[in-house]
């Protein structure tokens, strides 16, 4: 008899608490037409959701009661409601207005709490998914350098690119995938950042030392990539298809994402493939092995509850791409093939590359293979008091294999394994008295392996990094203030790495100490990094549309593996480095200033910074007594790692015109310039001001453009936009010369243009969006001062007068977005 009271206690309790949750719902439009991807959201829960692409948000779950629900987006003026939320379903439309300000744009890249970008005294700046797709591009960080000003990359081809914040990059611009550090060699010159572009939702970017919330690594900034998780109707499979094809180098693109949503339930699902040939520019014509085929697999799951929200997510990312390496038939200038190697192997015998090959989009023997894989898990559990545990734990695993021997193509010449355990705990207290805190601990475990392989550039070894912090924040009338400090320390550690010959291959291999020819190419090394870290900052709000803000920070950077311990060839690179095992760690102080105006005609945001760095770590081409390059590899060049102090300043403006009384116009103006100078006195003295500047520094560069907004529709297209800019970057002749480690650049001006529009049904349902993009218009033959391949030549002298491999040219993209 008990047990059935029992029984009907539980099933009234289940009924009673089922009764008590309410369901929000509505559409959200502007001037009639739906808004995709506005952030509606109840003010102090985690209750949230996305609009879909008919503009209609499904909140569930929610306990009956009074609340403030925001509508925020990019580009609109956010709006907040009270509503009383009882009984089964409550269903409220909303239109917004059209808005340039950004300042109530919230962020989530940080220490704390979601912050609005108005009170954040630290350099940030924010690319919806909609900026990213009206855009050309390759892979997910071309996207952010085209709208992000300070932040550029640099390439080894159309599919490479590696980020630099203020003319700092490799190890020192810290890549998050939400909110999980992205560990994938990092070290390495010749291939990008391993995530599906077509899967994110928003872009953050921290401009500026980074190291109080994330540790070593953080020394430039922070790029944190958001992944788009789709937020459909209840028991409703949605998505969307995306296709896009380029003219220049053939890449046919496609992606599918998935979606599904069950009470307080998200799953999500994108496949994306990617293929391409060779790319093309007027001076080298088809540019051989610059191919690359690329597929990428992702999933997460999330769950909403009163008690906070847990996600999951996995993700599998296979990538091979070509390695090119520059030679050519020295008269004709056409692009030859390796078929043999070492002394069979002469560079003016090589045979020229068939046409037919140069638009094939098969891989080719030489190229790399990687391969990376990734699993974690976030946790939220708020407290009855108001504040909230966040916890994340990951895993990850990056496969980076070169194959770089003609006569021998199934033998990889650079084969690494890298696994990582990434960790953070932090807690954000409920505010005291205005004052807003959080504290916490993170950092990472890894171990890198070297397996069947002939080339070893660097040794086997294990890293160990944590460190803890300490934030707070409070707002004093017109004062935003906030501020910490944070510890980090890293061992890192490997054994006597010892190599011999391989009579297999002819090759060398991986051996212990006791082999015949045992040859010691790593002494073992173990060393403790440690550093202090933090960061203080003001915002002053003049007005609700001006503000001024300024930050000091310090920055912290632990020498990464190939600056303390390389030793041998990068064959994918073309490079032999040497490191230093006794260099000591990075740390900067950089001043931020800035003043934002969002003014009801033009947006004004001018920025200025200046960094000093001590123990600054670059690369220098290493020659011998004579002035000759060091060969110790035959056909590769040798850099030496260098360290020294050095100083980055510059600014960054932008200026976007969208007068009200013309709301279909808009002008959009941005600069960015930096200087970097290498502060060691004695050696720029000796070399008689070769060595003055750092290397990797971007030219000026200004991006103006027009943008037309067609506000009425033309039967079934709406929402018709039109765009036309240039992109100027002024010659560089602020470069590293000592020993040609890097030569001057010529300033060039490309045009762009595109179109896009929404297709819609009579009755108003998206049926898909179309974006056609042109980019380099007049096929200006140019080179990057950031583009490796602009220093992949074996000849001092070429019948045309150019050297190295240009950049590409002319080329179209056919971008379509179907939602279902």
């Amino acid at each position: 008899m008990k047990k059935h009271i029992l029984f009907f206690q539980l099933l009234l309790f289940a009924t009673i608490s089922r009764s008590q949750s309410t369901t929000l719902s509505g559409q959200v439009q502007s001037a009639g037409a739906p808004l995709a991807y506005i952030s509606v959201n109840l003010q102090g829960t985690r209750h949230g959701a996305t609009t879909d692409n008919n503009g209609r948000y499904l909140i569930t779950g929610i306990k009956p009661g009074t609340y403030l629900v925001n509508f925020i987006c990019l580009g609109y003026a956010p709006q907040q409601i009270r509503l009383q939320l009882s009984g089964d379903t409550v269903k409220h439309d909303i239109d917004l207005k059209s808005s340039g300000s950004k300042l109530n744009e919230v962020t989530i890249t940080g220490v704390t709490r979601a912050t609005q970008l108005r009170s954040n005294p630290v350099p940030i700046a924010v690319l919806s998914r909609k900026d990213m797709e009206q855009h050309v591009n390759s892979n997910i960080i071309d996207a952010i350098t085209k709208g992000v000003p300070g932040v550029t990359a640099v390439t080894t081809g159309p599919n490479i690119s590696k980020p630099f914040i203020r003319g700092l990059g490799y190890n020192r611009v810290l890549t998050l995938y939400d909110g999980i550090r992205q560990e994938g060699q990092q070290w390495g010159d010749e291939h990008g950042i391993e995530i599906d572009q077509f899967g994110i939702n928003r872009a953050e970017v921290i401009k500026g030392p980074a190291s109080l919330g994330y540790g070593s690594d953080a020394l430039a900034g922070v790029i944190n990539l958001i992944p788009y998780i789709p937020n459909g109707s209840d028991r409703h499979l949605s998505g969307d298809v995306t296709t896009d094809y380029h003219t220049n180098n053939g890449l046919v693109a496609l992606s599918t994402g998935l979606a599904y949503r069950k009470n307080d339930w998200k799953y999500a699902l994108r496949a994306t493939g990617k293929n391409a040939h060779n790319y093309y520019n007027k001076v080298d014509g088809y540019v051989y092995n610059t191919a690359y085929q690329e597929r990428i697999i992702t999933a997460i799951a999330r769950v909403d509850k009163p008690w906070g929200y847990s996600q999951m997510a996995a993700s599998i990312y296979d990538n091979k791409q070509e390695i090119p390496d520059g030679s050519r038939d020295s008269l004709t200038r056409r692009f030859t093939v390796q078929i043999t190697e070492g002394s069979n192997d002469d560079i003016k015998k090589r045979p020229l590359v068939p046409d037919a090959w140069l638009t094939a989009y098969s891989i080719t023997p030489l190229h790399q293979h990687i391969q990376h894989y990734r699993i974690y898990q976030k946790t939220e559990i708020k407290t009855s008091a108001g504040g909230a545990f966040n916890f994340a734990l990951g895993w990850q695993q990056s496969l980076r294999r070169e194959y770089n021997h003609p006569t021998q193509p199934q033998q990889a010449g650079l084969n690494v394994a890298l696994n990582t355990i990434n960790y953070d705990l932090r807690y954000s207290s409920p505010a005291i008295n205005g004052w807003e805190t959080s504290f916490g601990i993170n950092g990472f475990y890894q171990n890198n392996a070297s397996k069947d392989a002939t080339d070893f550039p660097i040794p086997n070894y294990r890293l160990f990094d944590i460190g803890g912090f300490a934030f707070a924040k409070k707002t004093l009338g017109k004062f935003d203030i906030s501020g910490g400090m944070r510890f980090d320390i890293r061992h890192m550690n490997w054994a006597d790495f010892y190599i011999g010959s391989n009579p297999a291959n002819g090759f060398e291999r991986k051996v212990n100490a006791a082999y015949p020819d045992a040859r010691l190419q790593f002494p073992s090394f173990t060393h403790n990094y440690q550093g202090v870290s933090g960061s203080l900052g003001l915002t002053y709000n003049l007005s609700e549309q001006l503000l001024l803000k300024a930050n000091i920070a310090r920055g912290y950077r632990a020498p990464n593996i190939t600056e303390i311990g390389s030793n041998g060839l990068d064959p994918g690179a073309h490079i032999v480095y040497l490191g230093n095992r006794n260099f000591g760690p990075e740390f900067n102080l950089q001043q931020d200033m800035g003043f934002i105006a969002y003014l009801k005609d033009v947006d004004i945001i001018i920025e200025l910074f200046n960094n000093q760095i001590q123990n600054y770590i670059y690369q220098s081409r290493l020659d011998d007594e004579k002035g000759n390059p060091v060969v110790i590899v035959p056909g590769n060049t040798t850099y030496q790692y260098q360290q020294a102090k050095a100083r980055l300043y510059g600014a960054e403006a932008t200026i976007n015109i969208h007068p009200k009384a013309l709301s279909w116009l808009e002008l959009n103006n941005s600069l960015a310039y930096v200087v970097g100078i290498n502060r060691n006195q004695q050696l720029v003295k000796q070399s008689e001001g070769a060595a003055k500047y750092l290397p990797f520094i971007p030219p000026l560069h200004l991006q103006s453009g027009v943008k037309v907004k067609f506000k009425e529709g033309r039967g079934t297209f709406s929402k018709i936009w039109l765009h036309a800019g240039i992109d100027y970057f002024a010659a560089q002749n602020r470069y590293y010369a000592l020993n040609d480690t890097e030569t001057p650049t010529p300033g060039y001006t490309l045009v762009n243009a595109g179109f896009g529009t929404d297709i819609r049904r009579r009755s108003g349902k998206l049926l898909c969006e179309v974006y056609i993009q042109a980019d380099n218009l007049f096929n200006v033959a140019y080179q990057s001062n950031l583009n490796r391949l602009k220093y992949f030549e074996y000849y001092t002298q070429s019948p045309n007068g150019k050297l190295g491999i240009y950049n590409m040219g002319r080329n179209f993209s056919f971008k379509v977005v179907v939602p279902f």
